[in-house]
């Protein structure tokens, strides 16, 4: 799935980490990361942020609950 134009990263992140499943970041290059990891939201937001918006992510959440809490996040932003 692809998140564009993300303007509160912090928020974002409470978002992920509310998810009961997995959820991963997938690079360009086809690596992922576990976006739950403290560490991988970091590494996350130092390789993608940029003037205070995250362009566009490509994530993979495997719970269903987890995805419409994804969709709902991004249909509100």
């Amino acid at each position: 799935m692809k998140i564009t134009n993300i303007s509160d990263p912090e928020e974002f992140f409470k978002m992920i980490d509310s998810c009961k499943g997995k959820v991963e970041l997938v690079s360009e290059e086809g690596d992922r990361l576990n976006l739950k990891s403290k560490l991988s939201q970091y590494v996350s937001l130092a390789r993608v942020f940029s003037d205070g918006v995250i362009d566009q992510l490509d994530i993979i959440a495997y719970e269903a609950e987890d995805i419409e809490r994804i969709k709902e996040y991004v249909n509100n932003q």
